[in-house]
């Protein structure tokens, strides 16, 4: 088992940059496919970005695509979600997943993932 814990979020204005982080302990990080979603209230999970167990292989959602990086870290065993550019469409609670899987494919499907954070709260005004 693994467990998740987001940081980063904040209150920025449109146009500004903010990177998240996710940490991880418990089972070997380097094993496991991680993915970035994000909820507005009342809103199912949409997929962010994603990244495979050893950083080789990321996705994005077409909104996001030129504008966020997803990296990690498998000695600190972390996950960071570099955003720039920011819009008010991007200001929902974001969550950090992962499930173990040593596959290339990046999978954007919630159910996929077997662990999830808190999340981490990210407001955009304009």
């Amino acid at each position: 088992q693994v467990q998740l814990v987001e940081s980063g979020g904040g209150l920025v204005q449109a146009g500004d940059s903010l990177k998240l982080s996710c940490a991880a302990s418990g089972r070997r990080f380097s094993n496991y496919a991680m993915g970035w979603f994000r909820a507005a209230p009342g809103k199912e999970r949409e997929f962010v970005a994603g990244i495979n167990w050893s950083g080789s292989s990321t996705y994005y959602v077409d909104s996001v695509k030129g504008r966020f990086t997803v990296a990690r870290d498998n000695v600190k065993n972390t996950m960071d979600l570099l955003m720039n550019s920011l819009n008010r469409e991007d200001t929902p609670v974001y969550y950090c997943k992962a499930r173990e899987s040593l596959e290339r494919t990046i999978f954007t499907g919630t159910a996929w993932y077997d662990y999830w954070g808190q999340g981490t709260q990210v407001a955009v005004s304009s």
